[in-house]
């Protein structure tokens, strides 16, 4: 019985840090799909696998470094900062795609699978590069 005492005595910062988490993705899928001139969801809806692979590339490359600031954390503050910060860098990484690929909105709308998947290596180089960086 004190076994599952101490299992259970972290149950109330894993819901924190759990509910915390997910409230952060919803809002950075809400964030990324604004600031995108395209609508992912639309064109997912109609299986353009272009847009998939992209929209779930960000969002892993949000995730990952989200992970890492949960498990380097010292408290909810502190993995909340990181999380904004995991956000911007995503955001950035989009922008700057946009930057040197300007017609990435029409050619993902078009099902164009190599501007796809580059953008999603990058979206998840960045966001394993930004895992990594948040580590104390």
């Amino acid at each position: 019985m004190a076994d599952l005492q101490a299992s259970l005595s972290g149950i109330v910062p894993f819901i924190a840090y759990f509910i915390v988490a997910i409230v952060m993705l919803l809002v950075f899928m809400k964030i990324y799909t604004v600031m995108t001139p395209h609508d992912e969801m639309a064109l997912i809806k109609e299986n353009n696998v272009a847009a998939s692979v992209v929209f779930s590339a960000a969002f892993l490359g949000f995730s990952l470094p989200l992970a890492s600031a949960a498990a380097n954390s010292v408290s909810i503050f502190d993995f909340i900062v990181w999380g904004i910060i995991a956000c911007a860098a995503q955001l950035v990484v989009y922008q700057v795609f946009r930057r040197f690929f300007p017609k990435v909105t029409d050619r993902i709308k078009g099902g164009e699978m190599a501007i796809s998947t580059n953008l999603a290596a990058i979206s998840l180089t960045v966001g394993l590069l930004n895992a990594a960086c948040i580590t104390y």
